[in-house]
């Protein structure tokens, strides 16, 4: 399986393979389940490999890890996931 950050470069950098929509599931501790949102609404910061920044519906920032992602899908279709 190809490492988190590896897909989130290509579907960043990879004009082709980045055509589409995109969600990721990520664990939520305190809700304690997979939360899913559009990739269009994380946020990266340049030079941070290891998370990454969201706002949830309450208008409040999190910064979340990426080894918390658990799913990524491209036009509804499961392409990557790691074991919850």
């Amino acid at each position: 399986m190809i490492p988190i950050h590896e897909l989130l470069n290509r579907i960043r950098w990879d004009k082709e393979f980045g055509k589409g929509d995109f969600v990721i599931g990520y664990y939520d501790r305190v809700a304690d389940c997979i939360v899913r949102v559009p990739l269009r609404e994380v946020f990266f910061k340049s030079g941070d490999h290891f998370s990454f920044d969201i706002y949830d519906h309450d208008g409040v920032l999190h910064n979340i890890p990426l080894h918390r992602i658990k799913e990524v899908y491209k036009d509804k279709e499961l392409i990557w996931h790691r074991e919850h």
